[in-house]
């Protein structure tokens, strides 16, 4: 794998963290997902486990979300609800009643966490668009900051989704193993830092990759997303990739 650039050093301003040394999570900062799907309009379908055959239904329950110890705790828990055999939770800041928690243009975005392993678990941290400007997805774009596989507990992924609406999306994703049999099960520090035509992952301080080619285009065949055949086609670069997340 080609090195992958140096990250700039020192150039970071705050403007946003969570450390979760209060009692409970921050209403003013987080909101929830819910349930076990989404009604996707440009299909005119319901979307069932999110797209991804996801097996729990999300609730905002203490035995799912908690804060304790100054760490944020999620938990699937082994269980029945409305037709699921199990319960997690997802947080997000994307908006609650239509007024975003907190969108960011640019910037480095990082976390430390432990992870769980096992066969069917698949945490991740990722970032969609306040607004859908270019399309339905992933015209408009989606960055995976981190995603673990459960049953391939030394292998984190840094993934862009991007290009037109499904079914003609397209995405470029890059793999870390942990050195020295690390594993996502002890704590590490995922970062990704995002600048105009540019974007970077790194793992504990070590950029390992780098991603500067995406494209985005609006155009449809059917009401479906469809392969862009010109230039005109396509949004002005960086597009998708110049507007909050």
């Amino acid at each position: 794998m080609p090195r992958a650039a140096e990250p700039a050093k020192d150039k970071w301003k705050l403007v946003w963290s969570d450390e979760f040394d209060g009692k409970d999570i921050d209403p003013a900062k987080w909101d929830f997902d819910i349930g076990n799907g989404f009604y996707n309009y440009d299909a005119n379908q319901w979307i069932s486990g999110w797209g991804n055959d996801e097996l729990q239904y999300y609730t905002r329950e203490p035995d799912n979300a908690f804060v304790k110890d100054g760490m944020l705790h999620i938990r699937a828990v082994k269980e029945s609800l409305h037709g699921c055999g199990y319960t997690s939770a997802k947080l997000k800041t994307r908006k609650r009643d239509g007024k975003p928690l907190f969108r960011q243009t640019y910037g480095r975005f990082e976390f430390r966490a432990k992870l769980p392993t096992g066969q069917g678990i698949w945490p991740a941290l990722w970032m969609l668009p306040q607004e859908e400007k270019y399309g339905g997805w992933a015209a408009s774009g989606e960055i995976d900051l981190m995603e673990a596989r459960g049953q391939e507990p030394t292998t984190v992924h840094g993934t862009l989704h991007f290009g037109s609406r499904w079914p003609a999306n397209a995405h470029v994703t890059k793999e870390y193993v942990l050195p020295r049999g690390g594993s996502i099960a002890s704590f590490h520090v995922y970062a990704l830092e995002w600048e105009p035509g540019r974007i970077r992952w790194l793992v504990d301080g070590h950029p390992y990759a780098v991603q500067s080619f995406w494209w985005s285009s609006g155009k449809t065949d059917g009401g479906k997303g469809a392969n862009p055949a010109k230039e005109t086609d396509l949004h002005p670069w960086p597009a998708p990739f110049d507007q909050p997340f």
